[in-house]
């Protein structure tokens, strides 16, 4: 459970930063017990963890995720925890000081030592120190460490019924499960959301040590902030690219310096070991608890980190010493990048006017001085037990990210501040991370304790994450302005202004300075979505002047967010947002029968059995009530009718064959609205609007139950997660269809930074594969130039000028092929997309039979799969579990006598590689049938 880290012993740690001169014993592992007074027992525990997971391990409860147990187990919500350590052997009482570090308690925590009350904590995502000095050495035996763990429910329950406690206008304080989450600092997504269960989880999630000084003069690194910026750079102004970089260290300690340190910071290449620079730190700033100095690095004597797709992601080791003359106190290294991120929302120029770009702000990002076009999805909480989610898991999610064509995430608030390796991953794969701190779906309060809290946990993660190039962006909270405060006017008007104004206090006045104390290199908006801004004025009590609804016609501002769960307009266009970036959308579905088999019994495997329709959480129940049937069949409903308008009903005649068909059908509906979205957005980089931008909702799934992600729980990619790849190609074709007047378009769109010219192909087909006579008066093929981040219309047309003998037995096949510079690559690559468009809605098309075929190739490792006698749409390949992975190409079209060989790319085998004999496919044909 437990060893000592001196001096050398640090250096093989790599978790931990090279400290001398003191004792640091890490108390992770076993060797600790649970206990509560509802248990009438103790369990073994270790540490990180949750009460749950330890409940689990011991065979007192079964696995959380499982059936009904999100509320089944709320007796674990109810009660207080405790975890009690082993006696600490071996500390020694003649230090000159003894501390206990906490990475992360979880979150309302009374700590006592020896016996002896040592404090409490009240924030999930602080790091907390408390001197146990005295108590040592008063200490009569060895020491023993306990954490009492209160009810989170009701700590904030009772908070609630205080007589001073805020109060809120009705409606404006979203109540997924447990009420009065905004009283705490802890994962608001932990009572629950319409995504995700309710176990409100405890325990020490994060490390636990024990620092011990043995003389003055020795300091332990809690934190680092390492901020490499442009010199000049402001936060909210685009940095001047031909500046050197400034890059500057800042160490948070524990223990005490001598009157004069010095500091060094050495660079060094993280592939190669070359070195960049050495340099001593000429004017070292000592403040309490912190040592600060920076170095200057000329301008071109780096490479750029850049995001995935637009360059290579160079990376280097910075190590930064802090010395007492010769003497060293202290090394820490942090890998980073050298690159600038900024988010711009400036206001229009008249140079832009001049191009087409309709006025208002620009609402985009800016890498190393490059606009460029986001796409991605929002991440949240992949497990609702953080000690759980693994480094193994990360990588294999960030790589469907990678190979899903996106380059950026929008970490949503009100999960938990990511952890490094997390950060970490994404540096290495090129994945920007839009990062929000823990606020959503509801106003906060504004009392000094209250603030003072939040200052803590803001200054500590934006010191924590800062140096990794990933990190794109700090947001405020999720929806706040665009929600809760035009909730607000709407029910109290009289008290708008008040509202208002504590929004302001926390999340402008509090927040923002907080963020350009610590940073010069990241941007901040109070809101994740936003108008944008008026003017800063950092001297003003506030200090953005936010914009809010002062907008005007035809001018655009800033990032939207879309939900439309009338199913009868999903696909008409006009009732999408139009706006400078997209930054949430979508509809939810069902996972697969894969994934309901890990979590429900087999008799419960029915679209509305009572297990599934619970495990829906959308809608939630506002409340306490496990019996959630009214609002949960609402949103199953809302599934079933995106499926009933759209596509062809299933009627299995095996009620689990008929249940996965259902699940699929649902994913469908999914995947083709957001692909509908995606396409209207990214067409907006050649409109006025100039919007450069797309996020859906959401990427990933917390657990095994319906929700809007394109990855399931163990990692299993919907058919979402595959259309989002082939949508977001960097040059894609897409049609527009307008079913009310009958107008079809198609659009070539293109992300690089360069012109691009290519050919259009366009082939009508009726549904057996034979081609229509004169190919329905279309031309056979067209060709296009398109401008960089631009968009152009290659074909238009009404549907009522074409020779098409029967609507429901046609289909247009487009393909383009092209050749263009990737950004920052001196090589051509070519560049090829296909699309379709079929003038009815699937459920009325006259389907044929495709009769297809898979086969597998055991020499190339390849799956070749074949129509024989009709077009195939949704062509699907399904693979058995036990294995995680993706095919390259996947609910794709294929025509009669086309062969299309695919790879299957394994991140995990638990199969020996037999499961290649479970492959299946199918496509929509096959929704049609009874059997």
């Amino acid at each position: 459970m437990r060893y000592w880290l001196e001096t050398a012993v640090a250096l093989l740690a790599p978790s931990l930063p090279v400290v001398l001169g003191q004792h640091v014993r890490d108390l992770s592992g076993d060797g600790w017990i649970l206990s509560s007074p509802a248990l009438n027992q103790s369990v073994a525990a270790r540490v990180p963890s949750h009460a749950h997971l330890d409940l689990l391990r011991a065979g007192v409860i079964d696995d959380p995720y499982h059936g009904l147990n999100d509320f089944d187990l709320r007796w674990i919500v109810n009660t207080n925890w405790t975890y009690t350590s082993d006696p600490i052997h071996e500390l020694s009482k003649d230090s000159d000081s003894t501390w206990l570090v906490f990475d992360g308690l979880d979150t309302f925590t009374t700590i006592e030592f020896c016996g002896q009350f040592v404090g409490t904590t009240d924030n999930q995502f602080r790091q907390w120190t408390f001197d146990v000095s005295d108590i040592l050495k008063n200490c009569h035996k060895e020491p023993v460490l306990s954490l009492n763990f209160g009810s989170a429910p009701q700590i904030v329950d009772a908070i609630a019924e205080k007589p001073d406690a805020p109060q809120w206008p009705f409606g404006v304080q979203q109540i997924y499960e447990f009420p009065n989450r905004w009283f705490m600092r802890k994962e608001q997504s932990d009572f629950g959301w319409d995504w995700g269960p309710a176990f409100s989880p405890t325990g020490p999630w994060k490390p636990v040590y024990v620092v011990q000084h043995p003389k003055k003069e020795s300091i332990y690194v809690l934190n680092t902030d390492l901020d490499i910026y442009r010199k000049g750079q402001i936060n909210y102004l685009p940095p001047d690219q031909s500046q050197p970089w400034v890059v500057n260290a800042s160490i948070d300690y524990l223990g005490s310096l001598p009157n004069n340190p010095s500091m060094e910071i050495e660079i060094k290449d993280a592939e190669s070991g070359e070195l960049l620079t050495s340099q001593s730190v000429n004017n070292v700033e000592v403040s309490e608890g912190a040592v600060t100095g920076h170095i200057i690095v000329d301008n071109n004597a780096a490479k750029l980190w850049w995001p995935t797709g637009m360059g290579n992601q160079n990376l280097y080791n910075v190590m930064i010493t802090v010395k007492d003359g010769d003497k060293k106190l202290a090394q820490v290294t942090k890998r980073s990048g050298f690159r600038t991120i900024f988010l711009n929302q400036r206001n229009i120029t008249d140079e832009q006017l001049a191009q087409g770009i309709a006025p208002g702000a620009n609402w985009h990002f800016e890498v190393n001085g490059h606009e460029f076009y986001a796409k991605g999805s929002n991440f949240i909480p992949p497990d609702a037990f953080w000690t759980r989610v693994s480094e193994e898991k990360m990588e294999r999610l960030f790589h469907a990210v990678v190979a899903g064509n996106q380059n950026m995430l929008r970490v949503w608030s009100s999960g938990a501040y990511l952890p490094d390796f997390i950060y970490d991953i994404a540096d290495e794969k090129g994945i920007l991370l839009w990062s929000e701190f823990q606020f959503s779906c509801a106003l906060y309060p504004v009392d000094e304790p209250f603030l003072q809290n939040v200052a803590a946990e803001v200054v500590y993660n934006v010191r924590r994450v800062n140096h990794h190039p990933s990190l794109a962006l700090w947001a405020g909270g999720n929806e706040i302005e665009s929600l809760e405060l035009p909730t607000v006017q709407d029910e109290e008007p009289e008290h708008f202004a008040k509202f208002i104004g504590d929004y302001e206090k926390l999340h402008i006045s509090l927040i923002l300075p907080l963020v350009y104390e610590n940073t010069k290199s990241i941007s901040y908006m109070p809101s994740s979505t936003t108008n944008g801004y008026l003017d800063i004025d950092l001297s003003a009590e506030v200090p953005m002047a936010e914009r809010y609804w002062n907008t005007t016609d035809g001018h655009y501002y800033g990032d939207t967010d879309f939900y439309n769960y009338n199913t009868s307009e999903s696909f008409d266009i006009t009732t999408y947002p139009v706006g400078r970036f997209a930054n949430e959308f979508g509809f939810h579905s069902m996972p697969s029968l894969h994934t309901w088999r890990q979590a429900v019994d087999p008799k419960d495997l029915e679209f509305n059995s009572t297990v599934v329709t619970l495990r829906n959480h959308h809608y939630p129940p506002g409340g306490w009530s496990t019996d959630n049937f009214a609002n949960a069949t609402t949103g199953m409903a809302e599934m079933t009718m995106g499926v009933e308008a759209y596509y062809p009903v299933p009627y299995k005649s095996d009620s689990v064959a008929n249940f996965s068909s259902w699940c699929h059908a649902t994913q469908l509906f999914q995947s083709d609205f957001y692909k509908s979205q995606i396409q209207f957005y990214r067409r907006g980089s050649g409109k006025p609007e100039r919007q450069l931008g797309s996020l859906y909702w959401q990427l990933e799934d917390i657990w095994q139950a319906p929700s809007w992600a394109g990855i399931e729980y163990d990692g299993r990619w919907k058919v979402l997660h595959y259309m989002a790849r082939d949508i977001y190609k960097p040059v894609i074709v897409s049609p527009f269809w307008n079913y009310t007047t009958g107008d079809l378009d198609v659009y070539v769109t293109s992300d690089l930074w360069e012109s691009v010219s290519g050919k259009v192909s366009m082939k009508w087909l009726d549904l057996s594969g034979k081609s229509i006579a004169n190919n329905a008066g279309t031309p056979q093929s067209t060709k296009f130039e398109v401008g960089a981040l631009n968009t152009t219309n290659v074909y238009s047309t009404n549907l009522s000028k074409l020779s098409i003998p029967n609507k429901k037995n046609a289909i247009l096949l487009l393909s383009i092929e092209t050749e263009g510079h990737m950004p920052n690559s001196a090589e051509k690559s070519s560049f090829s997309h296909n699309n379709y468009f079929v003038p009815a809605w699937p459920k009325d098309l006259e389907l044929v039979d495709p009769e297809l075929e898979v086969k597998y190739n055991t020499l190339s490792g390849k799956f070749t799969v074949e129509a024989k006698s009709g077009v195939s749409l949704y062509t699907w390949l399904d693979y058995p579990a036990g294995v995680v992975g993706y095919f390259d190409d996947n609910a794709f079209v294929l025509a009669p006598g086309e062969k299309r060989e695919i790879q299957f790319v394994v991140l995990d085998d638990k199969t020996v590689g037999n499961w290649v004999d479970d492959v299946t496919v199918k496509s929509l044909w096959d929704q049609t049938t009874r059997d």
